[in-house]
């Protein structure tokens, strides 16, 4: 693969740029894309790993090679688990998807029961795909999507690269860095973490409140090196297309933050946490109560961690978004089906701005892990899809590569997961820091199944 992108996503982190000499990709193959979703994988795997590597000799281990299979990444990049026995649950609502308008296209996302129910609301039409595709048709595609987000919902028209380039938000977002990251002095003493030699993350307090998918992704890496993970949702909440995926190696607790007792653990949890990732909208948190200024206050040596769809500049910054919908808003979708040749929207194969985009947010919480550790600086990190998105499409687009070989018996770990779904089979895991294994102590398990306790 061409070694551009690693160049990108790793100056990002503004550690020694010779650090990447200890970086070996190997594997053959390229994922079915018109743009270097390979190349974006095998990057973003190898930079989260190599800021782990960064962090072993800031605790002070000898420099350790890391090797990424870019084969294995792109596949970590679809699915990692394998039911035995078992199956997934569908990952598609049966409304959401793509549907042409009077003008085009637009997707609809409805996974989340409230997001069904706006973009049914804003069409005013009953609630099967045949109805909702022949309402749709009567649109436009701008003015239903702004219909639809009006009625709180997630929907993206289809547009081109060049109209996204030349639209405000894109604008906004082409100027925003990869990883914008902030700092201030820490309050106190060092805070270190009960480290190993072989778990660099270990004892590590991980306060997840992330949903689908980038942040999961984070946190799940994370776990992998041996964090505490504690991902808190609110009751009634279910992603169940992704959970065995995302899941691995963490607790799942769930938390009423309108509730007063449960708002108070939710204070205790934040208190004694290292590291918060949250993914709600930016005035989300702000509503209950728990904005920046509180989170600051409460924990002075907190390192939080903020993800959001469309960009934290411009017309729609804060805007609801998933990696589908962003695909749409800024060109990739109308980019592959222009070259494709084909009648309707291409998107990637996988869902490549969620799990780059994941890895990276991995990657930050680990540089600011090394700034806490090394200067006694507290980082906080800001990333977005459709920035991770510019850096794909401004990517120089790969020669024509074979396909990645098909699985088999080899890619997967030895031992089965036992899931509380069932047994299930793993990849292995995409990178290799030597001496240092990524590894999860908990199989998947559902939303709820834990305690909302470290």
């Amino acid at each position: 693969m061409s070694y551009h992108l690693l160049d990108a996503t790793w100056s990002a982190l503004d550690l020694p740029f010779s650090a990447l000499d200890a970086v070996q990709i190997t594997g053959q193959g390229e994922l079915p894309s018109w743009f270097a979703t390979t190349g974006l994988a095998a990057a973003s795997v190898a930079t989260a790993a190599l800021a782990v590597q960064q962090l072993m000799a800031a605790q002070g281990r000898a420099p350790a090679g890391v090797t990424v299979d870019q084969r294995l990444a792109s596949m970590w990049f679809s699915w990692s688990i394998q039911p035995v026995g078992w199956e997934r649950p569908p990952l598609w609502d049966a409304i959401a998807g793509d549907y042409a308008t009077a003008d085009g296209w637009i997707r609809l996302h409805t996974n989340a029961p409230h997001h069904r129910l706006a973009a049914l609301a804003a069409l005013g039409c009953a609630d099967d795909r045949e109805t909702v595709a022949r309402t749709v048709a009567g649109w436009r595609a701008l003015e239903l999507e702004e219909a639809v987000v009006a009625h709180g919902g997630c929907a993206a028209m289809m547009r081109s690269m060049a109209a996204w380039q030349a639209h405000p938000q894109g604008r906004a977002v082409a100027a925003e860095p990869l990883i914008a990251f902030s700092s201030h002095a820490q309050a106190s003493g060092r805070r270190e973490w009960a480290w190993t030699a072989s778990r660099p993350l270990a004892g590590l307090k991980v306060l997840d409140l992330t949903r689908v998918l980038a942040g999961p992704v984070a946190t799940r890496f994370l776990a992998g090196y041996g964090a505490d993970v504690l991902r808190i949702d609110p009751p009634g909440w279910n992603e169940p297309g992704v959970i065995p995926e995302v899941t691995l190696g963490k607790r799942c607790a769930r938390l009423d933050l309108t509730q007063a007792a449960d708002r108070a653990t939710f204070e205790t949890l934040l208190a004694e946490a290292d590291v918060l990732v949250h993914g709600y909208r930016p005035a989300a948190l702000e509503r209950l109560g728990y904005g920046e200024a509180y989170r600051r206050q409460r924990n002075p040596s907190l390192i939080d961690v903020a993800l959001d769809a469309y960009g934290w500049t411009g017309p729609l910054a804060g805007r609801r978004g998933f990696d589908s919908l962003v695909q749409m808003s800024c060109g990739i979708a109308d980019h592959g089906m222009r070259r494709q040749g084909a009648g309707k929207p291409v998107p990637l194969p996988v869902q490549a701005l969620d799990h780059a985009t994941g890895y990276l947010i991995a990657a930050a919480v680990v540089r600011a892990l090394i700034a806490r550790l090394s200067d006694g600086r507290v980082q906080q990190a800001r990333l977005a899809l459709a920035r991770t998105a510019q850096l794909l499409m401004t990517a120089q687009t790969p020669a024509a590569s074979p396909p990645l070989a098909a699985t088999s018996d080899a890619d997967y770990a030895p031992q089965l997961e036992q899931t509380e779904w069932g047994p299930a089979r793993r990849y292995n895991p995409p990178a290799i820091i030597e001496g240092v294994p990524m590894a999860w102590t908990r199989p998947a398990s559902s939303l709820g199944s834990a305690s909302a306790a470290w």
